[in-house]
């Protein structure tokens, strides 16, 4: 083995963990066709195409419902950082993508952060980036979850505003007969007195 093999061998690829849901996961072989458990490489001058059409894609779902050419993942340099960064491309006409619930319409790109929760059709997607060394390949490593990445993420999900305590009694402008029920919390430092 000589030196530039030994070298190719021993670089740090950066790595971007894809965690694949859909609903009806368990009862479907839609992932049949997906490399999972296993890091693959892919060379960063070629697009990483999610589908159906497993001849023009790199990752295939077995599913009628995703596009042919759902989405694409474009690797890129920055001359201010040394790190691989990645766009990703909605290639769906029929189909919205939505990349941490900002939609990308039709051939639109956007910046891939480090962690992303995408979604299309009934599908989630969470994607890690893993920074690495090499400048000519990344990886890609696929999993299945259980459960949905919005939930572990708490992204997409509606968020309840809070109630700030200011420490005045609000109470005095209500109407007689809602100060006669007493607070509307059960937090004993509401109490007030009027």
């Amino acid at each position: 083995m000589n030196v530039s093999q030994t070298m190719e061998t021993e670089e740090d690829h950066t790595c971007l963990h894809i965690k694949l849901y859909h609903p009806l996961q368990s009862c479907r072989g839609l992932y049949g066709l997906l490399p999972l458990g296993t890091r693959s490489k892919h060379s960063a001058d070629d697009s990483l195409r999610l589908g159906r059409d497993a001849q023009t894609c790199t990752l295939a779902l077995v599913d009628n419902r995703v596009s042919r050419k759902q989405l694409a993942l474009h690797a890129y340099r920055s001359p201010q950082k040394p790190d691989m960064l990645f766009t990703i491309q909605n290639l769906s006409q029929r189909g919205q993508l939505s990349v941490n619930s900002s939609a990308l319409g039709y051939l639109e790109r956007a910046d891939l952060p480090d962690k992303a929760l995408i979604r299309f059709g009934e599908y989630e997607m969470l994607i890690i980036r893993e920074p690495g060394e090499a400048k000519g390949h990344f990886e890609v490593e696929l999993e299945i979850l259980a459960v949905p990445p919005s939930r572990e993420t708490c992204m997409g999900v509606p968020s309840m505003t809070p109630v700030m305590d200011t420490g005045s009694c609000a109470m005095s402008s209500f109407p007689g007969d809602l100060r006669a029920q007493g607070p509307l919390e059960t937090d004993e430092t509401l109490w007030c007195n009027s």
